[in-house]
């Protein structure tokens, strides 16, 4: 009996690949681009519309974007294009890694005791809704330089959305999973290691995915008042100098870059939770 050979990585890749084919999400993607794309083009340069009339065409951008040597300074060739790129990127990692450190860890914690959560949940909530550009002064008074106000402030506006996304997994958590543990003899710690964060981590990664929207958000907010380097930098200094083709190419790149991270916050949600990736299969969603 000849024994069966296990697929190849390149074999994976593909078979996934000729799968996601057959699903509407890749040509929806096109089309939904394309679309965008187009009404672009047409309010900026087909029709110039008078709300546009000052705004650069798609065609003038990927242009100057793709040119060695740009008439506006900043294109895919710039030293100055990739060094904003790694600041901000640089910035957004920090962040994001302090925010989930601490929100997760607070917010199970918050979930599980009652004590706890009645002691710091008014603290949130207070601060909470004070808008992250009502924090500038203070993070510069607090930081010395340029670099860790920018990264407070993506923290901070991460850290809540962060941790409220897992108090409210926690309290999603049905109560007969409780009661069955302790049933089967299960201490807290076993308790609290396999039912609150395994029924939790659905809102953790939900909350983690906004989260990285919000540290975006908030990051560029926060170099364009008190940054130095960074996208947010280049869009306000761009729009200073009334450079808005460099200014529309930085906000293409934020976009992207801000799709990257959410696309691999999913994808490791994904990986994390093959049980539930499962079960949506399995009613079709």
């Amino acid at each position: 009996m000849i024994a069966k050979s296990e697929p190849s990585n390149s074999q994976i890749v593909l078979y996934k690949v000729g799968k996601a084919l057959k699903t509407p999400t890749p040509y929806l993607t096109i089309f939904g681009v394309s679309l965008w794309l187009g009404a672009y083009y047409l309010f900026c340069e087909g029709w110039r519309l008078p709300l546009f009339n000052k705004l650069p065409g798609p065609y003038e951008v990927i242009v100057e974007w793709l040119n060695p040597d740009p008439d506006w300074g900043i294109s895919l060739y710039s030293p100055e294009y990739h060094d904003h790129i790694y600041y901000s990127c640089r910035r957004i990692l920090i962040a994001f890694a302090i925010a989930t450190g601490i929100g997760v860890p607070l917010g199970l914690f918050m979930g599980w005791s009652k004590k706890f959560r009645d002691y710091s949940f008014p603290i949130l909530e207070t601060l909470r809704p004070i808008p992250i550009l009502a924090w500038v002064p203070l993070a510069i008074l607090m930081f010395s330089g340029l670099e860790t106000p920018v990264i407070f402030l993506a923290t901070l506006a991460s850290l809540f959305v962060t941790t409220l996304n897992t108090l409210l997994g926690v309290n999603s958590i049905d109560e007969s999973y409780f009661r069955a543990a302790k049933c089967l003899g299960a201490s807290n710690t076993d308790v609290f290691l396999h039912v609150v964060v395994p029924g939790a981590l659905p809102f953790i990664f939900t909350g983690l995915e906004i989260s990285v929207g919000v540290a975006w958000f908030s990051l560029v907010a926060a170099e364009m008042v008190s940054g130095e380097f960074g996208l947010g930098y280049m869009i306000n200094d761009s729009y200073m100098n009334i450079t808005y083709v460099s200014m529309v190419i930085a906000m293409l790149t934020l976009g992207f870059f801000g799709w990257i991270t959410s696309a691999f916050v999913r994808w490791v949600g994904n990986r994390m939770m093959q049980w539930r990736v499962k079960a949506l299969a399995l009613e079709g969603r």
